[in-house]
């Protein structure tokens, strides 16, 4: 069926599509030039947007559950609840690759991406990444191909899973959405719970819960990718070498520093994108992706370098684990073993532990600047760390100074005056964006926009 196909029977039908935000814009013009009746129900709209939801047919935003009251009582009722990517994967013509996690998917989508067009595919790149490709479905062709960064939101409700689908890792993330932990994996599991066969799925071996995902899988191909042992079919990192292993026979792919993205992760994530493009792309395609490939803003992202300080925008890390992972990159530019990096952290809360990034903190960092609603929960993690000293005791040099600032602007211009030539200022907030923002891209640019302004 294709969506135009779609779109013709259910005319005559009525059609709510909630949420007037960038994955359903493109639908709702489709909808609305195909002469179907379409209402737009959005929640600046008011509290009582969700009311009288009597509509045949329900497009949900991602981040409207679909265990919410009034969507359960429609359904009750015969409505059809669907979304703009589940619609996406009835009338997609051509093979779609799927990446989700709790952190890395957007970079690893990115590659994968990358990687195909350097082979000479045509690629379709979208999804939770910003890019919504319903629309524009009918004028792919069965030889193209879809990459799409799939998040726990979308995928709740999925009942279709990608002919390849990619799990970077997984950990807390979204509690302040999800009902618990519990139902965020099982979220995330639908981008392979539907697979069979001629199917792919592709394992992070160094994470609890993807190894028990990949025990799950009824791919008729699962590989696995790691950092840390050998794998018998998969991707897998060994004396700064990338390997890739076929029944247990391994041939170099290249050098892990050929990757030009800094840290460990961005190398887990190229050996990710590389288990999904075994057999699609060459391993020369491989290696010109890895020395060219620059990364994704927002996503330590290098702004600007000015009097010997270099300045990056991680934008997007929204939790303590993709902050902490954001730190561990920097660990080949710190100094004589002295840590260098001026953090700016803060903004709204998930509902997650900063425990962990409270050590990581503790190794990496020199000065933190805390700004917004988790600026005391990031702070009291760090006092509470093992090893921290306060200041003004005899040793203190080895903790941070930990600054507190009321304005986001504020703090980017107190992590300037405290860097000096050969430091780092990073933003990665391990937070939402949403206690002053709309979004870690507004967030992201906003600091930009403060870096290249200084003098």
């Amino acid at each position: 069926m294709t969506f135009k196909e779609y779109l013709a029977s259910i005319k005559g039908k009525r059609v709510a599509v909630i949420g007037a935000g960038i994955s359903n814009t493109p639908l709702i013009e489709a909808l609305q030039e195909a002469g179907i009746n379409t209402t737009v129900r959005d929640q600046k709209q008011g509290s009582d947007y969700l009311d009288n939801l009597t509509e045949d047919i329900i497009f949900r935003t991602p981040s409207l559950m679909p265990t919410n009251p009034a969507l359960v009582e429609a359904v009750s009722r015969g409505a059809i609840l669907t979304s703009e990517m589940e619609l996406f994967f009835d009338v997609c013509p051509c093979k779609i690759i799927g990446v989700t996690g709790s952190d890395g998917k957007t970079t690893t989508t990115s590659i994968i991406a990358e990687l195909l067009k350097n082979e000479g595919r045509t690629v379709h790149l979208g999804g939770n990444i910003g890019r919504p490709l319903l629309s524009t479905a009918d004028s792919m062709n069965k030889d193209d191909i879809a990459v799409v960064e799939l998040s726990s939101f979308q995928l709740i409700s999925m009942k279709k899973s990608p002919h390849i689908a990619v799990v970077t890792n997984l950990s807390p993330n979204h509690l302040d959405v999800h009902a618990d932990m519990a139902e965020y994996i099982e979220a995330k599991s639908n981008i392979f719970a539907h697979q069979g066969e001629e199917d792919r799925a592709v394992f992070n071996l160094d994470n609890e819960v993807t190894r028990r995902y990949a025990a799950m899988a009824q791919a008729d191909e699962i590989l696995m990718f790691s950092r840390r042992k050998r794998v018998l079919d998969g991707i897998y990192l060994e004396d700064d070498h990338i390997f890739e292993s076929k029944n247990g026979k391994s041939e170099v792919i290249m050098p892990s520093d050929d990757i030009i993205l800094p840290g460990i992760h961005n190398v887990e994530n190229f050996m990710a994108a590389f288990a999904a493009v075994r057999g699609l792309v060459s391993i020369s395609a491989m290696s010109k992706t890895a020395r060219t490939f620059k990364g994704v803003a927002h996503r330590i992202e290098l702004v600007r370098e000015l009097q010997g300080v270099k300045y990056f925008n991680d934008s997007i890390a929204s939790s303590p684990s993709r902050a902490g992972a954001g730190l561990r990159s920097f660990e080949p530019y710190k100094q004589a073993g002295q840590r260098n990096v001026i953090l700016i952290a803060g903004g709204k809360d998930k509902d997650m532990s900063f425990d962990e990034l409270g050590s990581v903190v503790l190794r990496y960092v020199k000065t933190l600047v805390l700004t917004g609603l988790t600026a005391e929960k990031i702070r009291d993690a760090v006092i509470n760390a093992p090893g921290y000293i306060a200041q003004g005791n005899p040793g203190c040099e080895d903790s941070p100074e930990i600054v507190m600032c009321d304005d986001f602007e504020d703090a980017v211009l107190t992590a300037s005056k405290a860097a000096q030539s050969g430091d780092i200022v990073l933003l990665s907030p391990a937070s939402t964006s949403f206690d002053r923002f709309k979004n870690f891209e507004e967030r992201g640019d906003f600091f930009k926009k403060i870096v290249n302004e200084l003098t």
